[in-house]
């Protein structure tokens, strides 16, 4: 059970991780649950109050994560559209950097712009109050990425240094 309860925790928070990324993978609860996993072993320890504050953590980055690019995009003049539209270029970028990465890593990089233009043009914005809107949006995306990206590695970090010492 042991062993089990080590696997799943490394396969959780690499999967939180990848979950950052891409939209409709919860990243920060899995990577959470990763950690807590690894915190039920008897070969790691960490401290309820460390667990106490990813935990929170993870409630206000999750939280954070839908009003951030809401945010950003109402910030420059945006719609719901646009947020909608960043993430179908999101993930229109992910499944072609996976079929065709030449076009899709690039994709996957812009895509969220592009999808953010479109969908507040699709709204009847004009042209400049659309690229506006999308690059707050954009802007948005980006931060609330990065935030849940950083989390993410954070906790992985600790499970495999908690993991190594462990076996030392």
């Amino acid at each position: 059970m042991e062993i089990f309860l080590l696997i799943i925790s490394v396969v959780l928070v690499l999967i939180g991780l990848v979950g950052s990324i891409v939209p409709g993978l919860p990243g920060p609860p899995l990577s959470f649950a990763g950690l807590l996993c690894a915190a039920f072993s008897e070969r790691i320890d960490f401290s309820t109050t460390t667990l106490i504050i990813m935990g929170v953590l993870m409630v206000l980055i999750t939280v954070l994560d839908y009003v951030v690019p809401a945010a950003g995009a109402k910030m420059m003049g945006g719609t719901k559209q646009g947020v909608r539209g960043s993430n179908i270029g999101l993930v229109v970028g992910l499944i072609l950097s996976f079929v065709f990465p030449p076009i899709g890593l690039p994709l996957l990089l812009i895509g969220p712009f592009i999808g953010a233009y479109i969908g507040e043009k699709s709204n009847g914005s004009e042209p400049a109050k659309a690229l506006k809107a999308a690059f707050g949006t954009f802007l948005g995306f980006l931060a609330g990425t990065a935030v849940k990206v950083i989390y993410a590695i954070i906790l992985m970090m600790m499970v495999i240094v908690e993991l190594v010492k462990s076996f030392l």
